[in-house]
């Protein structure tokens, strides 16, 4: 084994990936498939879920694939505690999140995602998903950590550049510049709530080999509109959006012994856009 898969390597561990159905949820589960990780793969989108579990399976990797929704408890803690029953879980990836876009088919009017008209409903969805669906996977995956020979693993939240800043409305208009949405402020609130959750957990396990760490990527091209690409780029330092597949090493680095010495941090890989 050279340098590289020794540090970066990631053959018998096992990693669990919420949210791997979407777009950076499947580029992760690809990364930490082709650097040897075993791979438990969670979504509530059976259809995005087993999308992805195919494109693994081209590329010669079997991931269990489960469907759950992450606010049930029971469900979680069932399964989690099935998982640690038959192996180790050596790595947490928490991707799941409900991120509001200007395509969403219930963004009906121009004031979609503004502060005065923003549905309470739509709020407390985003905590359940993006804060608590996250806590209660944590504290399941910790619990079988603790009671693991190795008393050891790794937890990887999913920020945003918009949990750091705040939301950049213009970029959302459209080529006449007209306003399409705005993006809510609840994404922007559970995201630095997520990052808080970050360092309070990394915290709380001083001492212990759990380490807790957050990513915060950019914004990924996904079928954007060139208007919108335009904007985006124009606010980072390297003029384009991320290609989403530049995330893999970021993933694999803080899952692998590459980022032994590192917990309670941010990584934030977002093209310069928080720097200026």
């Amino acid at each position: 084994m050279n340098y590289l898969e020794q540090v970066f390597g990631l053959q018998d561990r096992r990693i669990v990936v919420t949210g791997a159905g979407g777009l950076l949820g499947t580029v992760f589960s690809h990364a930490l498939a082709r650097a040897g990780a075993e791979l438990v793969l969670i979504d509530k989108d059976k259809n995005a879920l087993e999308l992805c579990g195919t494109k693994l399976n081209s590329i010669d990797v079997s991931p269990e694939l489960i469907v759950c929704d992450l606010t049930n408890y029971e469900n979680v803690y069932t399964i989690i505690n099935d998982i640690g029953q038959r192996g180790p879980i050596d790595g947490l990836v928490n991707s799941a999140a409900i991120d509001p876009k200007a395509d969403r088919k219930d963004l009906e009017s121009s004031n979609a995602g503004w502060f005065t008209d923003y549905p309470l409903k739509s709020w407390y969805s985003s905590l359940d998903a993006n804060l608590t669906g996250v806590f209660i996977i944590s504290q399941a995956v910790c619990g079988v950590m603790e009671r693991q020979e190795s008393r050891k693993g790794v937890i990887v939240n999913l920020c945003s550049t918009y949990g750091l800043v705040g939301p950049d409305q213009s970029i959302y208009k459209d080529e006449e510049d007209v306003q399409l949405f705005y993006k809510p402020v609840d994404y922007s609130v559970t995201k630095a709530g997520l990052l808080g959750f970050t360092r309070a957990l990394a915290a709380m396990y001083k001492g212990t080999g759990i380490r807790v760490n957050a990513l915060t990527p950019g914004g990924a091209f996904n079928d954007h509109t060139s208007a919108f690409v335009e904007k985006y780029a124009g606010r980072t330092i390297l003029g384009r959006m991320a290609n989403p597949t530049e995330y893999g090493g970021a993933i694999v680095f803080l899952c692998s012994s590459a980022s032994s010495y590192m917990t309670g941090s941010n990584l934030i890989i977002d093209g310069g856009w928080t720097a200026i």
